[in-house]
C-alpha cells in the first residue's frame, strides 16, 4: 500500500476510495475530474463479493464475481485503471446516453455519476444471475436509474433508441452489427477486441462505412457468451503444460507434427535487441507487431515448472510463435546486465532455423518502428469489404461480421 495508507484491518471505504483516486491519477489514468469524482462516489466494495475485504475491493485489479463450473471467471468487477479509462476514452459527458454490454453493476454505477441525472445507462447481460446481483448492488449504492436488462449483448438493446456510447466490457472478437447500428453518428464503441489473440481495448469513432480506432490499449476481459461467443482454437503440445492457441482461420496446424517437433533439438538464436523495462509499452506493441505478420502464427502458453528445459518463452501465458506446418519458433527474453533485457528466439522441427531467423528479422524492424514512434492504424470494415493493397504491411482479421486491418506506417529499414 501507498505510504501513509491504513492496513485493511482499519481502512474505511472512504479513505480506500481517496487513495485509489490519487493512485489512478498519478498513473495518467485519471485526468478528467468528474471522473475522479465518480471514483470518489462509486461504493465499490458493495458491488464485490461478500466478504471481500476494503482493501481487496479498491486494489488496483480486477475481482472476479462469478466463475463458471471449470473455475474460469465468467463476471467480474474490472480493475480500476481500465474502468478509468474506458470511461474517459469514450468521452462521457453529463447528459450522454450510454449502453454497456456485460454487467456486474461497479461499472454502470461510474457511468452514472459521470453522465449525471440528465443521462441515461442501460447494462445489458447474458446470465440472469449476474443481472440480479447487478440490480441488488445498484439499488443498495444509490443508483435505481440505472437499467439493467437480461439479454443476449450481441443484440445491443434497440427500445430505447440510439446511443452516444457504447462501452463493451467482454472481450469479443467481432463487432456485432448492431453495436454500431444503435451508435449515434458522432458516438464512441468502446470495445476489447480479440485480434489473433491479442485483445486490445479499441476506442472507435465512425468514419463513412467504417470504424477507426483513436485510442488502444492492451487489457483482459472474461470472455463473451451467447451467439458472439468465438473461441480461439486450443492445441496441445505436452497436455494442459504446453498449450497453443490459434485465433484466425488462415493459421492451421498439425498438432501431431508439432508434438513431434518438441521431440528435436531446440535451435536458439540471441537478437542484438535489448530491452530497458523502463520502455512502457514496448512489449505490448512488439506482440502485436508479431501477430500483424502475414504469416500463421499462434500464442504459446506454458507450465514453466512442467516444461523447465523444454520451454522458455518470453512470456508464459502469452507468447508470440511463428508456425509452419511442422515447426515453431518463439519469442524468448533473458537479463543482459543490471537494467536490460536480451531478445531471442527458441525453435523446433525441420523448419526452426528458418523460423528463429525470421523471428529475429522482425525483432530487428519492430526496434526500429518502436523508436521511430510508429504505430499501427486500426480500422474495422464489415465483412467482404475489399480494401485497396498498399505497400504498407498491414494484416486482414475476417470474422463474421467485421474485417479488422492493422497498418503500419513505413519506416526507412
Amino acid at each position: 500500500m501507498a505510504p501513509g495508507s491504513r492496513t485493511s484491518e482499519t481502512l474505511t471505504a472512504e479513505d480506500a476510495r481517496r487513495q485509489l483516486v490519487e493512485q489512478l491519477r498519478s498513473q495518467g489514468w485519471i485526468t478528467r475530474p468528474e471522473v475522479a469524482a465518480a471514483f470518489t462516489a462509486v461504493p465499490r466494495h458493495l458491488f464485490a463479493p461478500a466478504g471481500t475485504s476494503i482493501e481487496t475491493a479498491y486494489a488496483n485489479d480486477v475481482v472476479v464475481t462469478r466463475r463458471g463450473a471449470d473455475g474460469k471467471a465468467t463476471s467480474s468487477i474490472s480493475a480500476p485503471w481500465l474502468q478509468a479509462y474506458m470511461v474517459e476514452t469514450a468521452g462521457l459527458r453529463p447528459g450522454a446516453r450510454v449502453l454497456e454490454i456485460g454487467s456486474g453493476g461497479c461499472n454502470a454505477a461510474l457511468i452514472a455519476e459521470v453522465v449525471g441525472p440528465a443521462g441515461a445507462v442501460v447494462s445489458v447481460d447474458i446470465d440472469v444471475q449476474v443481472v440480479t446481483h447487478a440490480q441488488r448492488a445498484l439499488a443498495r449504492a444509490g443508483y435505481p436509474q440505472v437499467k439493467v436488462v437480461h439479454a443476449d449483448g450481441v443484440h445491443g438493446h434497440p427500445a430505447d433508441g440510439l446511443w452516444d456510447a457504447v462501452l463493451v466490457t467482454v472481450e469479443a472478437s467481432d463487432l456485432p452489427p448492431a453495436w454500431t447500428d444503435q451508435l449515434s453518428p458522432a458516438g464512441r464503441l468502446v470495445a476489447p477486441l480479440r485480434m489473433r489473440g491479442n485483445t486490445r481495448c479499441l476506442t472507435l469513432q465512425p468514419a463513412g462505412d467504417h470504424l477507426v480506432a483513436t485510442a488502444s490499449v492492451q487489457c483482459g476481459f472474461v470472455a463473451m457468451q451467447g451467439h458472439g461467443r468465438n473461441p480461439a482454437r486450443q492445441v496441445p503440445l505436452r497436455g494442459d503444460d504446453a498449450v497453443l492457441t490459434l485465433d484466425d482461420d488462415t493459421t492451421t496446424a498439425n498438432a501431431e507434427a508439432l508434438r513431434a517437433a518438441l521431440d528435436g533439438p531446440r535451435v536458439e538464436v540471441p537478437s542484438p535487441v535489448t530491452l530497458d523495462m523502463s520502455m512502457g509499452t514496448y512489449l505490448e506493441s512488439l506482440h502485436l507487431w508479431l501477430a500483424s505478420q502475414p504469416r500463421p502464427y499462434g500464442v504459446l502458453r506454458v507450465d514453466r515448472d512442467r516444461t523447465a528445459g523444454l520451454l522458455d518463452p518470453q512470456d508464459r501465458f502469452f507468447c508470440p510463435t511463428l508456425l509452419t506446418n511442422d515447426s515453431l519458433a518463439y519469442l524468448t527474453m533473458r537479463r543482459h546486465d543490471t537494467t536490460t533485457w536480451q531478445f531471442g528466439g527458441h525453435g523446433f522441427g525441420p523448419q526452426a532455423t528458418r523460423l528463429t531467423s525470421d523471428l529475429m528479422e522482425l525483432i530487428a524492424a519492430w526496434d526500429q518502428q518502436y523508436r521511430a514512434g510508429a504505430g499501427p492504424d486500426i480500422t474495422v470494415h464489415p465483412a467482404g469489404t475489399r480494401l485497396p493493397d498498399t505497400e504498407r504491411l498491414r494484416l486482414l482479421v475476417p470474422r463474421r461480421h467485421t474485417l479488422t486491418a492493422i497498418t503500419w506506417p513505413e519506416t526507412n529499414r
